[in-house]
């Protein structure tokens, strides 16, 4: 590399292509990342607290819930910082933890609504055998290797990505540290990088995903025997929160990393971008609490616990 500097910053450029929009933007993601926080929040408290809502479906709610908050969190931070002040730096350090951190939640998020389906398969299809199938040591062990291998996945792509040389421009067009644009800045060929990131996230998606849809196909059939439209309607409305969670989540993680390499980071993919980094962790605790009368209900319980609380 000779005399090259290398480099030990990067410019998160943001939304540079917004002028005049930007207080606008900031105050429109700060409001969704409040609604995020406090929505799952609200999720993992009446999980936590109401008894009637000890039971598998809403464990892994809990995770669920606890997860989006970081999963945002590892995003929403730096991007409002780069709103207002138009570009933001990140160390190189920064930018490591948090592409690692937030490709760590993304795959934790797969496995986890794998393992959701599953649950909602169970209990729809096999309900006399549901308590013992999923009892409190299998529910553990789903979600504690939802997280293991959410954390333990992205080390080799992060691993190889950041042992590239960087050098000449530290300027990434995106609001934060995600793979495309960074390996733009690699002076060093990308290629392995690109490969073994591919067949890695082909496996973390595409198989809890294929699971998911086997789960439900499963489920539908089942649905569709049950005599009673009653019967139908009571079965579908426990798994139809997960489903459209399912559905949100990698329909737009799809559309991002369905765009050709070399429109990446354009305006487009920003907008996408900020569909399943900010968007949808808010829009999932609205359709679990809204479509969910159990969380409803639980939520209304604990509002008037609180309420009695204050006036004594």
């Amino acid at each position: 590399m000779g005399n090259v500097t290398m480099v030990k910053e990067f410019l998160l450029l943001g939304f540079g292509s917004f002028h005049g929009l930007q207080f606008f933007l900031f105050g429109t993601f700060l409001g969704i990342y409040v609604m995020t926080l406090l929505g799952n929040i609200l999720i993992l408290t009446v999980t936590s607290i109401d008894r009637s809502l000890q039971t598998p479906m809403y464990f892994f709610l809990s995770n669920f819930s606890f997860l989006e908050i970081w999963y945002t969190t590892s995003i929403a931070p730096k991007m409002l910082k780069t709103l207002l002040s138009g570009q933001e730096a990140i160390s190189f350090a920064g930018c490591v933890a948090q592409f690692y951190f937030f490709g760590s939640m993304a795959v934790a998020e797969c496995f986890l609504l794998a393992a959701m389906s599953y649950d909602r398969y169970l209990a729809i299809c096999s309900p006399l055998q549901y308590p013992s199938l999923m009892s409190l040591h299998t529910c553990i062990l789903f979600a504690g290797g939802s997280w293991l291998g959410g954390f333990i996945t992205p080390v080799v792509t992060v691993t190889m990505t950041f042992q590239l040389q960087f050098c000449a421009s530290n300027e990434i067009d995106h609001f934060f540290c995600d793979l495309a644009p960074v390996l733009k800045l690699a002076c060093s060929d990308p290629e392995e990088v690109e490969k073994a990131t591919f067949l890695m996230a082909s496996f973390v998606t595409m198989v809890p995903f294929l699971l998911t849809v086997a789960s439900y196909i499963n489920i539908v059939d089942a649905v569709l025997r049950i005599p009673s439209a009653a019967g139908k309607q009571k079965a579908f409305s426990t798994c139809s929160s997960h489903l459209i969670v399912v559905t949100l989540y990698y329909g737009t993680l799809g559309t991002v990393y369905a765009i050709p390499a070399a429109t990446q980071a354009t305006a487009l993919n920003k907008v996408f971008s900020l569909l399943y980094t900010v968007v949808t962790p808010m829009v999932n605790p609205i359709v679990y609490s809204l479509r969910n009368k159990e969380v409803k209900r639980a939520a209304q319980r604990l509002l008037s616990q609180w309420k009695r609380a204050v006036k004594t």
